[in-house]
């Protein structure tokens, strides 16, 4: 048996005793250091000594030019990593090779955004009202105005929300709290709500969360994904919605009409503004598009 081959028996060994992980993972472990030592064998490479950091960034330039993908190889690195931190730990090689070794970066998708016509066809109030269309309508205004969490949505306290100045007073991520503004419109939805639908849901019960459920508590998310498909489907958009897309969309449309990168970070809660500088992205997209579609040698 070669060194590479007792070396794989005793990292697989190690997985399934110590790490016990589950057998899917184990499995993609097992092929990701095989794939590895089959590209060190073409670079007559068969010793764990003989292993330099040099042949780990190699192996991954190899795998870049094959059009393996930087999530695939992220899924790579992983395993070795988790190798050769094992091949260290045990004896089988003197220091962990990957220490100094970055992972390729992964890039991060662009947030899909809805259209402001689709935004205003889907905050349109139906012509037919009851108390929890009421209520649905307000969480909508509510959420495109914000940009609030779901999980932020759906537990917000009644006396969070402000009237009088129209702004929200939200303890988001790690007990930051921020203060977000909204419009005298989305303030009227509310203000509906509270008079003609919150206490009919209620019917004399006592809720600290403004927005309150046939039960007379907080929604689940699970419950508001369902009801904005819903509300989506009758609007006529005919792409998947979330909650998260209005979350982008709010912050995609004030970029777009020029507010200001750092408020928009406030406002959203991000504790990095490189987090919010991907809504720049999604902009410069647009810029694109346009340039192509306008330009005369576009």
């Amino acid at each position: 048996m070669s060194e590479f081959s007792s070396a794989l028996d005793l990292f697989l060994q190690y997985l399934i005793v110590e790490r016990r992980l589950a057998e899917n993972t184990i499995k993609a472990y097992h092929s990701d250091v095989e794939f590895f030592f089959d590209f060190l064998r073409t670079r007559d490479i068969t010793t764990l000594s003989r292993i330099h950091p040099d042949h780990i960034r190699a192996f991954f330039v190899s795998c870049h030019r094959r059009g393996i993908t930087i999530r695939s190889n992220g899924r790579r690195l992983a395993a070795l990593r988790t190798f050769f931190s094992f091949t260290a730990g045990s004896g089988l090689t003197g220091e962990d090779l990957l220490v100094n070794i970055d992972g390729p970066k992964i890039g991060q998708a662009l947030p899909k955004a809805l259209s402001i016509a689709e935004v205003d066809a889907l905050l349109t109030l139906p012509v037919r009202t009851t108390p929890l269309i009421l209520r649905n309508h307000a969480m909508l205004h509510l959420l495109y105005a914000t940009g609030i969490r779901v999980s932020e949505l759906v537990g917000l306290p009644a006396n969070s929300c402000n009237l009088t100045n129209c702004h929200l007073r939200i303890l988001g991520k790690g007990g930051k709290e921020r203060m977000v503004p909204f419009n005298e419109t989305t303030r009227n939805t509310i203000e509906e709500y509270l008079q003609r639908a919150r206490p009919l849901i209620l019917k004399g019960r006592q809720s600290r969360v403004l927005f309150v459920s046939n039960r007379g508590r907080a929604m689940s998310r699970g419950r508001f994904w369902q009801i904005i498909k819903e509300w989506a489907r009758a609007a006529g958009i005919n792409h998947a919605v979330s909650p998260h897309m209005l979350r982008h969309s709010f912050a995609t449309h004030l970029l777009a009409g020029g507010a200001d990168l750092r408020a928009v970070q406030m406002m959203l809660g991000h504790s990095d503004i490189a987090t919010t500088q991907i809504y720049t992205h999604v902009d410069r997209s647009r810029l694109k598009s346009i340039h192509q579609r306008f330009h005369p040698r576009g």
